[in-house]
């Protein structure tokens, strides 16, 4: 089977194939094609076929079938790409998990899924087992060896991936069978889980090598969390278009370039943050000596859009999207200063006010999308009918984001109506943060807000107001605050209030909060959060 991007690109529809088709139909026509680096390990489509085929028909010697959802919570390795990718060739449904995630939101997520298996490395015992302890998970495989978990028999990651049948399994799958749930960050309550099909992440992978201009050879520098649809959809560009993956496990701002060069780049990859903690550093007069063609994304800031095309050399292509459409929906090749673009040829994208009307250029209001072609947005969300029918109303995804448009029809985003944030690309729901801090014994209530910070990304702020007589120093309030988050949601800024402005139901009016930040500072104060 040959796949033609090309002509992809100029039709108004998906070819319909299957991922499991895409990846024998590259490890049929050219066996030896560098898929992936990492260090000094290279791993060519072929061993990574082969590796999938194993361990794909391990998963079904333990039972697990098609339809059945298990999580995984690995680290950014080969072996994450095998596991994902034969999870998708078996029709299972993956729950990707932040490795980050640990106390309450961990185990929200296990519980509200109902997984029938857990793939798990074994660095990350001491916050799973807690959550797994209160779940009934039938089958777990960690990564690391065999060793009980929680009181668990489990089995081993690495004796799964040496079945002895290499052959590809014997499972028929569908364009649009459901093969991930991601979870939101939970900007209107608890999170979510977004159906994606096998068809969304095609559109995810198509979008994203037509936004960063993928070619034949290519090499994208790979940090990206597989547990993202940013980083899931990039191992299906490299079937897609025959580019390389030069994997690092996690990003790192002061590395970053450095890898840049040693990997022979061509593409850099931002989000949120990104572009601002890359300009922070020092510069050097190796800046432009690197092979990097364009850094592609989404969330650079017009006031730093310039300044990072001048001082690396690179060209920015900007996007704007969600999960809930296949990760991309608009798209600037274009270099129109400040404009995530416009739309890509299978959605139609409207800005309306309160009621639903389309607006003239330069006025704000949400961004509504629609699918011109079938499947390319979600189903819905995971066992949450009401989030599903206030999100997806007479064919039209209401995304909570605001924006508008110019009068030669190319948008521009600007903001949120959800209650959330975004800092150094995750995601940062205030309820779940403030569900946490609100368990403090000396907090009577809490309120999250993101405040601007020097990279033109956000920190989180919290604002509490104490119970009568009680007193806590804002350190101890971190402290106390580590083993029961993720390291990304704890806040940056602390300030005590006497009162809250609230709305007649008691509803804390955020918008009257300071966003001031001389208060408290996480980053001032000398202490250093653990890894």
């Amino acid at each position: 089977m040959t796949i033609d991007l090309a002509r992809r690109r100029r039709a108004d529809h998906l070819i319909p194939i299957t991922l499991g088709q895409l990846m024998d139909a590259r490890a049929g026509e050219d066996p030896g094609h560098v898929y992936c680096r990492r260090g000094d390990e290279v791993f060519t489509i072929g061993d990574i076929a082969a590796r999938v085929n194993r361990f794909a028909n391990g998963l079904l010697a333990l039972g697990l079938r098609a339809g059945d959802r298990v999580g995984v919570m690995l680290p950014n390795a080969p072996d994450t790409i095998v596991a994902f990718l034969a999870m998708v060739r078996l029709g299972i449904c993956q729950v990707p998990i932040n490795v980050n995630l640990r106390g309450d939101a961990l185990a929200y997520l296990l519980g509200h899924s109902r997984l029938g298996g857990l793939i798990v490395d074994r660095r990350y015992d001491a916050q799973t087992a807690p959550a797994l302890a209160a779940a009934s998970i039938a089958t777990v495989i960690a990564r690391g060896g065999d060793a009980p978990l929680a009181g668990r028999t489990v089995r081993a990651f690495e004796a799964i991936l040496a079945h002895d049948d290499a052959t590809p399994p014997p499972i028929t799958t569908t364009p649009d069978d459901t093969i991930l749930i991601m979870y939101t960050s939970g900007t209107t309550g608890a999170p979510k889980g977004v159906l994606v099909s096998d068809r969304m992440l095609q559109a995810a992978a198509w979008a994203a090598a037509w936004l960063g201009d993928a070619r034949p050879g290519d090499v994208f520098h790979f940090w990206e969390p597989i547990y993202h649809i940013g980083g899931a959809q990039i191992l299906i560009v490299a079937m897609m278009e025959r580019v390389t993956l030069a994997m690092v496990e996690r990003f790192s701002a002061s590395s970053f370039m450095d890898e840049i060069r040693a990997c022979g780049a061509t593409h850099l990859h931002f989000l949120g943050g990104v572009i601002g903690l890359l300009l922070k550093q020092p510069p050097s007069p190796l800046d432009k000596q690197h092979k990097v063609r364009i850094a592609w994304g989404g969330g650079c800031p017009q006031t730093l859009w310039r300044a990072f095309e001048e001082r690396f050399g690179v060209p920015i292509h900007e996007c704007y999207g969600m999960t809930e459409a296949s990760s991309f929906t608009t798209v600037n090749r274009d270099g129109r200063l400040g404009s995530v673009g416009k739309p890509l040829p299978y959605f139609e994208v409207r800005i309306v006010d309160t009621e639903g009307r389309p607006l003239p250029p330069r006025e704000r209001g949400e961004f509504w999308v629609r699918a011109t072609e079938p499947g390319v947005i979600t189903k819905g969300y995971f066992d949450n009918e009401a989030a599903t029918r206030s999100t997806l109303v007479d064919g039209w995804l209401r995304t909570g984001d605001v924006g508008y448009t110019d009068e030669d029809g190319y948008f521009y985003y600007a903001g949120r109506t959800k209650d959330s944030l975004r800092r150094r690309g995750e995601n940062i729901s205030a309820w779940e943060v403030e569900r946490v801090f609100t368990e403090h014994p000396a907090i009577a209530e809490c309120a999250v807000i993101g405040v601007a910070n020097e990279i033109a990304d956000q920190d989180v702020k919290l604002l509490a107001r104490l119970k009568p007589d009680a007193h806590v120093e804002p350190l101890d309030l971190i402290k106390w605050a580590e083993p029961r988050m993720p390291r990304f949601q704890i806040p940056r800024f602390i300030h005590f209030i006497d009162e809250f402005p609230k709305t007649p139901s008691e509803r804390i009016r955020k918008e009257m909060l300071p966003k001031t930040t001389d208060c408290w500072d996480l980053e001032k104060s000398g202490y250093q959060l653990r890894r």
